[in-house]
């Protein structure tokens, strides 16, 4: 569907712009919040014939809006709702709750200018938008607790302790340090030690592997020992052997004298 935009719409377009959009969003919504009319052609000649009456009406709202988000702005509404330990609400805060609270502080707006894309089920501080105009739009905060004394501390925020400030300062001075100076770190120096202790183990096998060959030699000796006495044996043998021969070669020329 074809329509004529009577204000700014986000996303869409400005005042006096001729935007095709579903049917469903412009009956449902554009048209019966008189934000737009149908672009036929008796409708295109009325708003001509009151443009300049729409953007003066136009330019007055946006004015009373903008002095609307001064008061608005920085704005924090407390809610106090029942909750768990785990800070679940049993129940919920919704447009109309926020809408109420401002109320209540003098500032009155619809329920359909609160910005929230879901409702807000958890205690804490929490960032919701005010559309005061199409063209003007104040975050304010709302300050869900349980108690009013819970509501203050939330409001004033996580404070740190000057003690943890000071031994995290110390803490850090002393990383910094650590990084400059040119003192190994303990990983380093376990990788040394590890070092050293691979290097001095074949120092220790030295000692062992000349004892071990000294062992093996010993027995070359009473080899080369045993080899000796064998050939000696040997040669005994042989010149008793002579001797014998030639005691019987003796023997038979005497016989035959």
């Amino acid at each position: 569907m074809e329509i004529i935009l009577l204000e700014r719409v986000e996303k869409l377009g400005q005042m006096g712009d001729i935007v095709t959009v579903k049917d469903g969003y412009a009956r449902n919504y554009l048209l019966p919040q008189k934000k737009a009319l149908r672009a036929n052609a008796s409708n295109k000649i009325q708003f001509e014939a009151q443009r300049k009456e729409i953007e003066a009406k136009n330019l007055v709202a946006r004015t009373e809006a903008q002095s609307v988000a001064k008061k608005l702005g920085g704005k924090s509404v407390v809610l106090l709702r029942q909750a768990g330990e785990t800070g679940q609400l049993y129940g919920s805060v919704t447009t109309r709750d926020i809408a109420e609270a401002l109320s209540e502080q003098g500032i009155k707006i619809d329920r359909g200018q609160v910005n929230l894309s879901r409702p807000i089920k958890e205690v804490g501080t929490h960032e919701v938008s005010i559309k005061l105009h199409p063209e003007v739009d104040v975050t304010i905060t709302a300050n869900v607790a349980r108690s009013n004394e819970e509501a203050e501390l939330q409001a004033v925020g996580p404070a740190i302790p000057e003690a943890e400030k000071i031994f995290e300062t110390k803490e850090f001075a002393a990383e910094a340090e650590r990084a400059l100076s040119d003192e190994p770190e303990p990983e380093e120096e376990a990788v040394e030690e590890e070092t050293s202790e691979v290097k001095a183990a074949p120092e220790a096998a030295a000692p062992e592997a000349a004892a071990g060959e000294a062992t093996e030699s010993k027995p070359k000796k009473k080899a080369k020992k045993s080899k000796r006495t064998k050939a000696a044996r040997e040669k005994d043998e042989a010149s008793a052997v002579v001797s014998d021969e030639a005691g019987k070669a003796g023997k038979t020329g005497k016989d035959d004298d």
